[in-house]
């Protein structure tokens, strides 16, 4: 754009660019990079003013849609409004995740000119092998991520669906670090094996001598929670004549200590997760479906390892670094374990590499190491069939040894898998969750 055409507007975009506290770039329609302020060169450098955008940030040579890739610029171009994306930026530090936002910017004559774009790095994820944080740099890793950064700084109820080993706290932490509730307590309570008594007493807390053995008021989570996020895991093991009882607690924001009189209120933003099909249990009366729709206004799906297999390695070495291991993986040994099916997801990951820390002498962890089935010698066979011939088991059983084995069977995703089966999508993750609880 020539200079002369810039001049009526530019100042004022500059000075506005330069009162953003988070990195601002000034693009003009054709992706070049007019103007950058100073947080984004303290964070990105100054090599980017008079280049590309998706040169300097992608390290392409064409705009982000022609990459395979969300482009928010040509987003806010095709819908004439603000467009916001996840994307994965190079960086002096190395790749990172970036939530970009594009704003138009108008001339004097309401005619547009150019976008402003907002780059956040985010912190509640890592793109390279972190200990402590989740990471991943897949497509299907990327859209969780993006949908928990899009929930987090509303009150939202949000509910994380996955199967088992997903890495679902790890998810509703993000979505709690990424909130304005974020210096308040995150506060998680399975649900999954609690008595009637035992549900309430930790939830709602109890007045003293409210029962045999409460020898002190003792506060319960939710009133913990005071401020923060309360993450309820496995909400679809809540007994239905527990349902109701949070249902209440939603519904009136208030509560009662076990053994209390006096009200309280309750202030906390809700998180819930769960391998269940809810909508299934809904449908058969196992869950109730007014609690449903007061938890369910945000779902996030967390894609199983299955559904991001290339972020394995970048697991792989985030897990030994927690693990404070500085054994590395042999390429066979990465090719074995791209080659599992993973029912237990990122968790049973994390117990294959511990027993292989354990079983390798040396400095290189080896294919035997991770084999399904090891021993320090040799790694067994693995089974041919999903039921030896000769076994009678029962008809559960029997099927969930079946799902594990159709579901190792190579070149199988699961929307495939389920049409082979004659079942739903949703029958399917149901039962693969099934499985994944079971191992």
């Amino acid at each position: 754009m020539p200079t002369t055409e810039r001049e009526g507007w530019l100042p004022d975009v500059a000075v506005r660019l330069e009162r953003q506290s988070v990195p601002a770039i000034l693009l003009s329609p054709s992706y070049e990079v007019l103007l950058a302020n100073t947080a984004y060169l303290r964070a990105f450098g100054d090599g980017a003013v008079g280049r590309r955008c998706y040169e300097v940030s992608h390290h392409y040579d064409a705009p982000c849609d022609q990459r395979g890739e969300r482009c928010p610029l040509a987003a806010a171009r095709a819908t004439n409004q603000s467009a916001r994306v996840l994307h994965l930026h190079h960086t002096p530090r190395g790749l990172e995740h970036v939530d970009v936002t594009l704003d138009p910017v108008r001339g004097r004559q309401g005619e547009l000119v150019a976008y402003v774009e907002t780059l956040r790095p985010v912190d509640t994820a890592s793109a390279r092998a972190h200990a402590g944080l989740q990471v991943g740099r897949s497509a299907a890793f990327n859209e969780a991520l993006e949908l928990a950064l899009r929930a987090a700084p509303s009150d939202v109820p949000v509910l994380l669906l996955g199967e088992s080993g997903t890495g679902k706290e790890r998810m509703a932490r993000a979505v709690h670090d990424a909130s304005a509730r974020a210096s308040g307590p995150f506060v998680a309570l399975a649900c999954s094996g609690l008595s009637e008594s035992l549900f309430e007493s930790e939830l709602f807390g109890h007045e003293k001598g409210a029962f045999t053995g409460a020898s002190a008021r003792k506060i319960g989570l939710v009133e913990s929670a005071r401020g923060g996020t309360l993450f309820l895991d496995e909400i679809g093991d809540v007994p239905p004549q527990l349902q109701v009882k949070l249902l209440r607690l939603l519904e009136a924001r208030q509560f009662r200590r076990v053994g209390g009189v006096e009200p309280v209120d309750a202030d906390f933003r809700l998180v819930c997760a769960t391998w269940r099909d809810l909508e299934a249990m809904v449908e058969e009366g196992t869950f109730r479906r007014d609690l449903y729709f007061r938890i369910s206004a945000f779902p996030i799906h967390l894609p199983s390892l299955r559904e991001r297999v290339d972020d394995i390695p970048l697991l792989v070495e985030a897990i030994l670094a927690e693990l404070g291991s500085n054994k590395v993986p042999s390429e066979a040994a990465c090719a074995a374990l791209a080659r599992r099916p993973w029912p237990g997801n990122v968790r049973e990951l994390r117990n294959v590499l511990q027993r292989a820390v354990l079983l390798a002498d040396g400095d290189v962890i080896e294919a035997p190491h991770v084999a399904a089935r090891t021993s320090a010698a040799a790694p067994q066979p693995a089974p041919t069939g999903p039921v030896p011939p000769d076994a009678i088991v029962s008809l559960e059983e029997a099927e969930r040894r079946y799902i594990a084995w159709a579901a190792a069977q190579p070149g199988l995703d699961r929307k495939t898998l389920a049409d082979k089966l004659g079942i739903s999508e949703r029958t399917l993750y149901r039962k693969l969750g099934r499985v994944g609880d079971e191992d």
